[in-house]
């Protein structure tokens, strides 16, 4: 009989390593984002860019495009919007209805892309009394309808507004609906190919919208994003100029970088904003820092249409002609409708030196 053999002995555990202990990390800092709408204009742009580039510091862009200029304000006034770019004329409505939403900054002059065209058998603004004209109610469209009409010796309610967005416009015009509109590029020229016997009765670049600044582009904020925020409202106008100065050094790639954005032919882009840099006769005349801080009166110089400040006499020629259209019922101050605090901001920080 075998003898039992002796059990192994059971082996030794193994200590397991104490886990080294990590440092904690430090917890990421949110990144803000700001909602920004404009509508399919190259004008409105440089906010892409702006994205594209990186040029924001601190926080993202949402953008949206919203063809419907007042909607983008309602939203605005609802908290759901930061930032519009538009057309300027905004500010005294507004103020009149108590919305939330200040005009910061001038972004854009008008140098002929803004046209009144007549339809075949109109030969002068006089033939247009009793007719039906395309325009924007509400917008700087009917302003310079208006005015050409008084100039023409036509009073401005002796003509029925039509009240459509800017391709309904250039059907409406082809058609016959209306005898006259206001156009800007490219819609425009979409009407003198298409339109046989249609023709240019004024432009931008007529001396008058040039003394006034009348017919630009502007930024705007809504009150809550102003008040809640503004050093981020300022960081904000900073990545639209710098984009603005991208732009002017870049032209080709910003201009692709626009027209794929709001789809768009580059040509058309080109038509609008020009293909250098600089100011596009029959189109914008783009204003960076220099220009419109000087527009605006914040900072010293002339700017290239108007005036050092013209944003207060333009504020008033507009809200006069909003009373005699009974949008408003009285005039406002600009400072109901204006807020100079980022432009300001910005210029106290050394920006642009």
């Amino acid at each position: 009989m075998e003898e039992p053999k002796p059990e192994a002995p059971a082996p030794e555990a193994e200590s397991t390593p104490e886990p080294e202990s990590k440092p904690a990390e430090a917890p990421k800092e949110e990144t803000e984002t700001v909602s920004v709408s404009l509508f399919s204009w190259p004008g409105y742009g440089f906010w892409f860019v702006a994205k594209e580039k990186g040029l924001t510091d601190g926080f993202d862009l949402d953008i949206k495009i919203i063809e419907d200029p007042y909607e983008s304000f309602g939203l605005m006034s609802a908290g759901q919007l930061d930032v519009t770019s538009s057309t300027v004329e905004y500010g005294p409505i507004a103020a009149e209805e108590g919305v939330p939403v200040k005009l910061v900054s001038y972004t854009n002059a008008s140098y002929g892309t803004d046209k009144i065209l007549l339809g075949p058998g109109i030969e002068g603004g006089a033939d247009l009394k009793g007719k039906s004209v395309a325009v924007l109610e509400g917008g700087l469209t009917q302003i310079y309808m208006g005015i050409f009409l008084e100039q023409n010796g036509v009073k401005f309610d002796e003509v029925s507004y039509v009240n459509v967005i800017m391709d309904d416009a250039v059907a409406a015009m082809v058609s016959g609906k209306v005898q006259g509109g206001e156009f800007w590029e490219p819609f425009g020229q979409q009407v003198l190919e298409t339109l046989e016997g249609a023709k240019v009765a004024s432009t931008s670049k007529d001396a008058y919208y040039q003394e006034t600044g009348l017919l630009a582009d502007g930024m705007y904020m809504s009150g809550s994003f102003l008040d809640g925020k503004p050093e981020l409202a300022a960081k904000v106008m900073k990545a639209y100029f710098d984009a603005v100065a991208y732009w002017k050094a870049n032209t080709a790639e910003a201009n692709e970088i626009i027209a794929k954005a709001i789809q768009f032919d580059v040509k058309d882009v080109e038509a609008v904003i020009g293909a250098d840099g600089g100011p596009k006769d029959g189109g914008l005349y783009v204003f960076g820092w220099p220009e419109s801080s000087a527009f605006m009166g914040v900072t010293g110089g002339e700017p290239p249409v108007g005036k050092n400040g013209q944003i207060k006499d333009h504020w008033k020629l507009t809200n006069d002609w909003w009373v005699k259209f009974g949008v408003c019922k009285e005039n406002h101050p600009p400072e109901a409708g204006i807020a100079f605090g980022p432009m300001k901001s910005l210029a106290e920080s050394g920006y642009g030196k």
